[in-house]
């Protein structure tokens, strides 16, 4: 019998090469599909099967999901909330067709579990700002958000009306040494450290003390492969899991830094994100994650700074558009 395999679309992005490389070594290798529009990520290179795939032509995903017997489905493909806020009809159509098109398929073809990322941006500037809730009320300020929230539904829809076992998780802002950012209103917490290693100073798109709630990408990874390992029964929320790591804010991460870089040092120009970042929480309970399926963060923000500073390699920071 075929081996059943895994397929993950948007592999060459922020999240999804890492989680590639995460699922390849649980699973093995020829297990795990990377698919993404783009070339196959550098990270990935070598590691697995590689497939160049338009996640928004449902035929051709159709046929490379039967062809390939894949039975579990990461659709990690999006235009994030700054890029967003530039584009948004664009961002529609993407967040929301590439989802609609995978649910299409997993139904038709029998795909056994689904996993699409929603995030914080669903909540709105009405939602508590301070240990914002699972089931908080939400209109979100951003075409992302909006798309994220839509998203949340359709999946909640599938399950219900068809049975397909889709889960998801909110996603804070995340930060990662291995990949660059995206796109997103939390990109200073990467750029920063970044800026530190080529001994720069760092000017902040966002005020000093706009706090959000973060991730490391380990974190992440893991709790999303955990999501995807629980059994079926633990699962009670359908349309998408808080998942909490660390909040701060820039002049804490700065702060934090200086301690590890002495001489660093920062200044801030807000811009447009800034705007964005004011509509979401600052922190988030995850406790519903918690007590399904045993979700538990590792990191704090000093061990997180000192893997970040420790490997970022200097000749490869970027330089940013700030600092």
């Amino acid at each position: 019998m075929e081996e059943h395999k895994t397929l993950v679309i948007g592999a060459s992005g922020q999240i999804g090469t890492e989680l590639t490389l995460a699922l390849r070594h649980r699973y093995g290798g020829e297990s795990v599909i990377a698919a993404d529009l783009k070339r196959d990520a550098d990270l990935l290179k070598g590691a697995g099967p590689f497939l160049p795939l338009d996640v928004m032509d449902k035929m051709t995903l159709q046929v490379q999901v039967r062809r390939n017997n894949i039975k579990t489905i990461y659709l990690l493909a999006a235009m994030l909330s700054a890029s967003g806020e530039q584009q948004p009809q664009l961002a529609w159509k993407l967040n929301m067709e590439s989802l609609l098109n995978t649910l299409e398929v997993a139904r038709e073809e029998g795909v056994q579990k689904v996993f699409w990322p929603s995030s914080i941006a669903v909540f709105g500037p009405d939602a508590p700002r301070v240990d914002c809730p699972q089931n908080a009320w939400s209109t979100p300020a951003t075409v992302y958000g909006i798309s994220k929230l839509s998203g949340e539904q359709w999946c909640h829809y599938y399950f219900k009306r068809y049975g397909v076992d889709i889960r998801s998780i909110r996603y804070p802002g995340l930060i990662s040494y291995k990949t660059l950012p995206g796109g997103g209103t939390t990109d200073y917490a990467i750029e920063i450290y970044h800026a530190a290693v080529r001994g720069e100073k760092y000017t902040c798109f966002l005020k000093e003390d706009a706090r959000l709630p973060m991730m490391y990408m380990d974190d992440a990874v893991r709790g999303t492969i955990e999501l995807m390992e629980a059994p079926a029964s633990r699962i009670t929320v359908r349309t998408a899991y808080n998942l909490a790591g660390i909040s701060f804010t820039p002049a804490e991460i700065a702060a934090e830094i200086k301690q590890l870089v002495p001489g660093f040092s920062i200044d801030y120009k807000p811009d447009y994100r800034q705007a964005i970042a004011e509509t979401w929480p600052e922190s988030i309970n995850d406790q519903t994650a918690r007590s399904d399926w045993g979700w538990k963060p590792e990191y704090g923000l000093r061990r997180m700074s000192e893997e970040m500073l420790r490997n970022i390699r200097p000749e490869l920071a970027m330089t940013t558009k700030h600092g």
